[in-house]
């Protein structure tokens, strides 16, 4: 249990970014503190523990929650993130890639059955996938999520379509599709895909720029940092996918 005095807030100028970008004027009761319940959820995505062990500084755990997933089915944390990341201009390189995620059993029992809520099964058990997209810098653009047993080619088109126009998109040979190709060609830019083994003819690519595919895997290491994206918990795919916004928010665009 945290003291008052040892508890994580966001500092004044993570607090000056993210403030602006909050709902205002809404009917209803006066919302309590938000810099003081807005610094209890992303301690709690960090340290995965259950809200109801949530430091009692940060007020009732039932406001920490009741925060987090009201803002969650009204869409705002991806509003957030969408605002803080916004891009008016052309990127240069921009990487897709994906990542499983354990589903923890706590994760099951949501309305409409396991798959309609992100997760799947497969070898390795019951999991979620992330699929991202970073610019070149290897900051999250865009966030998606799917059960853990879609194929990743399924997503690509709408990672791609999501974002701004880019000049190269890499990937690994995952997908290697024709119909990606075409998608990142018609929008005048370059694929970076090696090709898989089927390819009777393989597809040149440039060797030297897909060396930087691993910065979209250090993206989902960093993210992975915090314990209730390394693990969801969640049961309803939108709260899941919200702690992933809010997790890439304070990471990379706060700072």
């Amino acid at each position: 249990m945290c003291g008052a005095s040892s508890l994580y807030l966001l500092n004044d100028a993570e607090w000056r970014r993210i403030e602006p970008l909050l709902p205002r004027g809404r009917r209803g009761a006066r919302r309590v503190d938000d810099r003081r319940v807005i610094s209890g959820i992303v301690y709690m995505l960090r340290s995965g523990g259950r809200w109801r062990d949530c430091p009692a500084g940060y007020g009732p755990y039932t406001t920490i929650y009741n925060r987090y997933n009201r803002w969650s089915r009204q869409g705002i944390w991806h509003d957030i993130f969408k605002a803080l990341t916004g891009h008016s201009g052309i990127f240069g390189t921009v990487a897709i890639d994906s990542t499983h995620v354990k589903a923890h059993r706590s994760a099951a029992g949501a309305k409409g059955g396991t798959f309609a809520q992100g997760i799947g099964r497969s070898r390795g058990g019951r999991t979620t996938k992330l699929h991202g997209l970073t610019d070149a810098k290897g900051r999250p653009r865009v966030l998606l999520l799917t059960a853990g047993n879609v194929n990743d080619i399924t997503v690509a088109a709408d990672l791609v379509r999501a974002i701004g126009p880019f000049r190269r998109l890499i990937a690994d040979r995952g997908y290697d599709a024709d119909h990606l190709r075409h998608l990142i060609k018609g929008r005048k830019a370059e694929p970076v895909i090696p090709s898989t083994t089927s390819r009777r003819s393989p597809i040149p690519y440039d060797k030297r720029a897909y060396k930087q595919r691993n910065r979209v895997e250090r993206m989902w290491c960093r993210l992975k940092d915090w314990r209730r994206i390394a693990t969801r918990y969640d049961k309803l795919a939108r709260n899941y996918l919200s702690a992933a916004f809010i997790a890439a928010a304070v990471t990379y665009w706060l700072n």
